[in-house]
């Protein structure tokens, strides 16, 4: 795994995991119960460990959820956040990496360990929260919702597969060195696993669980996000782009040469805009494909420190600000920013319930 970036880093984390308390759920502890019946996003917070809920008619903060204290559970570091719903349940799967990652995908010591948390997505209710035996990046559903997948940050990089209902052990996955976020091909048909220490992403079959192909990529790739159209989007930290890989062939169609370090890269079908957001610069740029698997710069809009997850909803783009603590609202006809909503701290992953 790779190493903290000082000395008092690793001081830190040491003090966190030898200061706090057991993580084991205590069943006496009970916590309030939501409705959260509307349309609403909801945004995590790494630093203060909560979850923000904005309705988004109004675009304002309607409820908390507090997870440092749910169910006398001490979840500290959530990181991102998947939703599924399965006839009228909706469910939220949060992965737990138990340290900051908002400087970059990299740290942690060894014997560190994850968390996946599961809750109802209408009540705010915890379900399940269960360790794994690595930190990991993300927890999420399988697209038929039956399964829980998380990687393992470790350079013997692996994906667990665990059972929605019963939370067992299903299956384990070998996969590159140190793999980050675990995500789905929008159609479904595939899995993704970025390996950042191998600059290779793992192509997986959700049905037979095997891997079907190793596609090479540019250096520290994080996240393959899911687009219309048959792509895939891997935000390549050290290598400051995007590698496009596209479903059908698993091919890497091309490069796109940023210029900065990507914290996110999101695809709107309705513009045929890739944006990217830049957290150093606390902006969000935007790409048009020039065709012949060409993307040019089009254009960039300030949102705030840190700039991070990118999600869309309607007329509008959502933007969380790690650094700000807060989400910024932007007309995606415009590129005007509307509103900037203020949230936890440190906010990071962003996901609908419609």
């Amino acid at each position: 795994m790779k190493q903290l970036k000082s000395n008092a880093a690793i001081l830190f984390t040491m003090v966190v995991i030898f200061a706090m308390p057991s993580c084991k759920k205590n069943d006496s502890m009970s916590m309030e119960e939501k409705n959260i019946d509307y349309p609403a996003a909801y945004v995590v917070n790494g630093e203060s460990s909560t979850i923000s809920v904005i309705k988004l008619s109004t675009n304002t903060v309607t409820d908390s959820i507090d997870l440092m204290n749910s169910a006398g559970s001490m979840i500290m570091w959530p990181h991102h956040i998947y939703h599924h719903q399965s006839g009228g349940n909706h469910h939220l799967a949060i992965g737990v990496p138990g340290m900051d990652l908002s400087a970059g995908h990299t740290g942690g010591m060894p014997g560190m360990k994850g968390m996946v948390v599961v809750m109802d997505a209408v009540t705010g209710v915890l379900k399940k929260n269960f360790e794994v035996p690595v930190m990991n990046h993300n927890a999420v559903f399988s697209p038929d919702g039956t399964e829980i997948w998380t990687s393992q940050m470790d350079m013997a990089g692996k994906v667990l597969i665990y059972d929605a209902v019963t939370y067992s052990l299903k299956n384990t996955i070998t996969v590159g060195d140190e793999p980050a976020e675990v995500t789905f091909s929008a159609d479904g048909t595939k899995a993704y696993v970025c390996n950042g220490m191998s600059n290779t992403v793992s192509v997986i079959n959700p049905s037979t669980k095997a891997v079907m192909a190793t596609v090479n990529v540019d250096m520290n790739p994080v996240g393959a996000w899911p687009a219309a159209g048959g792509k895939m989007f891997v935000d390549c930290e050290d290598g400051q782009s995007i590698s496009v890989i596209d479903v059908a062939s698993n091919a890497n169609l091309g490069t796109i040469l940023l210029g900065f370090k990507p914290g996110y890269a999101a695809f709107n079908s309705t513009t045929n805009e890739l944006w990217v957001s830049d957290a150093t610069n606390g902006k969000v740029a935007y790409y048009l494909d020039m065709g012949a698997n060409t993307w040019m710069k089009h254009g960039e809009f300030a949102t705030a420190a840190d700039a991070h997850a990118i999600a869309f909803y309607g007329n509008y783009g959502y933007v969380t600000n790690q650094g700000a603590n807060t989400v910024s609202v932007i007309n995606v006809a415009t590129h005007a920013k509307v509103k900037d909503i203020p949230v936890g701290k440190k906010p990071n992953g962003i996901v609908f319930k419609l």
